[in-house]
């Protein structure tokens, strides 16, 4: 892995194996049973010119997991950007401050563009409709303990993106990295207009897996695995857009009846997150809140130790996580969510 984390293109499937392993050894600090300082005195500047709850805040625990302080900036409007600076001079600048950098913008490429302005290691946490390497690597690791659990292997699996595949950079990323790995069946389902770009699914059939489109999620699932769905990015919209999106059917909303009638009893149901939870949404419904197939949090839980194991990585501090670690001494309760299982 290169000293950034900007894309999965950056990855070998032995990198990706590598931060498994790794994020596997945060999990005693991630599920606060134990804490280590090997971050201390370490700063992480979070600048985010696009609105972020989860990934934001998921990132800021997980530096500070590993005893680090994080500098958080959101918001693009009084920001120096805003009057006029370059990217390359707010590299130069935050670099001169921070020991590690997480950056969300807009604009496709924009984290690129920044990242080649300072040797301080920075992660891409979502460019406009590009990319967004550190979820699908959350994903992944989601994916893997869920199939550990059930006694299933990635080889032959069946796999389902549905939602907004055309805007939707945590399926751009996830494709990809699933596509390193061996053989599997992908099913892409979206409304018209949001399919998933073309050069991906060249991509994905180049590297020996098999990709079928559908219109809808009408038909047989029996043999589904994971369905991975996103929310429809409207923000990301034309005019036009809007205008024919209008009317949809809500043929594209996964929900208890879709699971029950036309999948299976283990098939998971993951989503990036934020889900709209709204009538006609064509997202994750909220009727399969309290279903054991539903991984929608345990893929957040996810999200830390896995960060951690991004930052322990690129900041070559991963050998030396488990040194100072000791036991937790505030209270932490046995399971997080009341819907959840003990930790």
């Amino acid at each position: 892995m290169s000293s950034h984390l900007l894309s999965v293109d950056s990855l070998s499937r032995d990198h990706v194996n590598h931060l498994m392993r790794v994020a596997k050894r945060m999990e005693p600090f991630a599920c606060r049973r134990q804490v280590t300082r090997v971050l201390e005195g370490a700063v992480l500047g979070n600048l985010f010119f696009e609105a972020s709850t989860r990934t934001r805040v998921s990132f800021n625990a997980a530096f500070c997991r590993l005893g680090g302080s994080v500098c958080d900036t959101t918001g693009f409007t009084f920001s120096s950007m805003a009057k006029g600076e370059s990217l390359y001079d707010t590299s130069r600048v935050m670099s001169g401050y921070c020991d590690a950098i997480v950056m969300r913008h807009p604009d496709q490429g924009s984290v690129a563009e920044f990242a080649a302005a300072t040797h301080v290691p920075v992660i891409n946490g979502g460019d406009g409709p590009g990319e967004h390497p550190s979820q699908a690597l959350l994903d992944f690791y989601t994916i893997d303990k869920e199939f550990a659990h059930l006694g299933k292997s990635l080889a032959g699996a069946h796999v389902l993106l549905t939602g907004d595949l055309k805007h939707g950079r945590t399926v751009h990323s996830l494709i990809k990295l699933l596509s390193l790995y061996d053989e599997m069946r992908i099913s892409l389902v979206s409304p018209p207009g949001l399919e998933m770009p073309t050069p991906l699914i060249d991509l994905v059939t180049s590297r020996g897996h098999r990709v079928e489109q559908r219109e809808s999620l009408a038909g047989d699932f029996s043999d589904l695995d994971v369905v991975y769905t996103t929310r429809i990015q409207k923000e990301r919209f034309t005019q036009e857009m809007s205008e024919n999106f209008a009317g949809v059917s809500e043929d594209f909303t996964v929900n208890r009846a879709f699971l029950d009638s036309r999948c299976n009893a283990t098939t998971i149901v993951m989503h990036p997150l934020p889900r709209d939870s709204r009538p006609g949404a064509n997202d994750l419904d909220v009727d399969l809140n309290g279903d054991s197939r539903l991984a929608i949090f345990r893929q957040t839980d996810n999200g830390i130790p896995v960060r951690m194991a991004i930052f322990a990585t690129l900041l070559g501090v991963e050998e030396l996580v488990e040194r100072d670690a000791r036991p937790v001494r505030w209270f932490v309760p046995a399971r997080v969510g009341v819907d959840d299982p003990e930790f």
